[in-house]
């Protein structure tokens, strides 16, 4: 099953093997990576995560959802969005999304977190979707807060990043 989702001013599909080398221009770019878990991709990584993000695709009981963020008027793959249940029992999910330094402060983090939320709780049937941002992250954690996320806390030694422990701030919106 194919996914698109459509904001104002972007298409969110699933990922194509054509698209390696839009996604390696952010996903290998360090200032894109400094405050992700992952990260700056080399080739081999970038298609390694474009094998298990298609590969995910053929699930017919699909929970993860990571999508290409393309701007609707030009075409061009700007970012990676993602959304997946992390707790089917307790409709539990969080999303999280990346986009290319030359579109950032367009709003466009903005556009997406909304629409993943409603996807969410919609499609999915989520409770609650929660997403979380390293600390210093404060461009990412404005985002959260506009896309009607609340801030929830600081989650102490949450990551493991590069050999150093890292704190997390967690965000969580709830259906209902």
């Amino acid at each position: 099953m194919t996914t698109h989702l459509t904001t104002d001013r972007l298409l969110l599909r699933d990922f194509t093997p054509s698209d390696e080398a839009a996604i390696h221009s952010f996903a290998g770019d360090p200032s894109v990576t400094r405050f992700t878990d992952w990260g700056p991709n080399t080739p081999a990584d970038t298609r390694a995560f474009l094998a298990e993000v298609t590969t995910q695709q053929t699930d017919p009981h699909r929970t993860a959802f990571n999508l290409a963020a393309v701007q609707a008027d030009s075409g061009r793959l700007i970012g990676s969005v993602s959304i997946g249940v992390t707790s089917p029992q307790h409709r539990r999910g969080e999303f999280g999304f990346v986009f290319h330094p030359d579109v950032w402060s367009q709003g466009y983090a903005t556009e997406v977190g909304r629409s993943l939320l409603r996807f969410g709780f919609d499609h999915l049937r989520l409770r609650r979707v929660s997403a979380t941002c390293h600390p210093d992250n404060h461009a990412s954690a404005r985002v959260l807060r506009k896309t009607g996320l609340e801030f929830e806390g600081r989650m102490r030694s949450h990551l493991l990043v590069r050999g150093v422990w890292r704190d997390s701030l967690l965000y969580a919106a709830v259906n209902g």
